[in-house]
């Protein structure tokens, strides 16, 4: 986790996701960027009008006074950061900023939807979770410490999956975590504990580490599943792979990852397969 990227509308839940990206850059010695995309009115985004020319100047010095009020917060001190604005979708600044950055982690604050705003609008940080080649940090609440002691990572242990827990070893090693690594059984894809533990060594057999546990749990669903096994376990983070279905795809099957970003109440990581 050398170059960690928070994108900043200098809400309380962005600030509360950027208190996160301090520690963790001060604790591995990161670069951190962070980004605001610029909400210019519709009008002036479209407008190639140079008379309309000082109102977007007034939003982009807006945005370099919050940055400033934000960056000389006492938790930021000794930190250097740096700046970067965007003007496009969110998820469009964000990928081109992970792109022309190299940036190995993102970093979200979120309080979450529910209900039909979920279902028809849903939000920039679940819009992130699917869009996102890089690992997505999910913050929910202030955490003045950071410390990650169990950490929760849900796979199906299906061959595509091997990536996804190789990086989730690796952050769990970037956090000083211990790694749970879960498979959850449900009604409908029922599979024997022998079938499952096949699956797991098939895949975990390539993978250089032990510094985990292998779990199986029963549930009535897998989101259930998880966020149940986190609470048994006292897990302060979960994590899953994503396949960041689009479109109709998305709308009708829904993804689990997504519903745990906007369900759980604690840090939600996700990693694209």
């Amino acid at each position: 986790m050398k170059k960690l990227l928070v994108p900043t509308d200098f809400s309380e839940q962005a600030e509360n996701a950027l208190k996160v990206a301090a520690q963790l850059a001060k604790k591995n010695n990161s670069e951190l960027y962070v980004l605001h995309t610029l909400e210019l009115p519709l009008h002036l985004a479209n407008s190639s009008d140079s008379n309309s020319l000082p109102e977007p100047i007034y939003f982009i010095k807006l945005a370099e006074k919050n940055f400033k009020e934000l960056l000389a917060k006492p938790f930021m001190e000794g930190i250097e950061v740096q700046e970067a604005y965007g003007h496009n979708e969110i998820y469009d600044d964000i990928r081109e900023a992970v792109d022309s950055n190299d940036i190995d982690l993102v970093i979200m604050g979120s309080h979450g939807v529910s209900g039909f705003k979920e279902m028809f609008i849903g939000s920039n940080t679940e819009k992130v979770v699917r869009t996102s080649s890089k690992p997505v940090l999910v913050i929910k609440n202030e955490h003045d410490e950071f410390n990650i002691d169990d950490f929760v990572f849900a796979s199906d242990f299906s061959e595509e999956s091997k990536g996804p827990i190789q990086e989730a070893i690796n952050f769990a090693k970037g956090v000083d975590a211990r790694l749970h690594l879960l498979y959850v059984n449900t009604p409908s894809g029922f599979c024997t504990t022998s079938e499952v533990t096949a699956k797991m060594d098939a895949i975990l057999d390539e993978i250089e580490d032990d510094n985990y546990t292998l779990n199986i749990y029963n549930d009535n669903s897998v989101e259930k599943g998880i966020l149940n096994f986190a609470k048994d376990t006292n897990a302060t983070l979960i994590g899953m792979s994503t396949h960041g279905r689009k479109g109709i795809s998305h709308f009708f099957n829904g993804s689990i990852s997504e519903d745990l970003v906007n369900h759980a109440n604690m840090p939600v990581v996700t990693f694209k397969i």
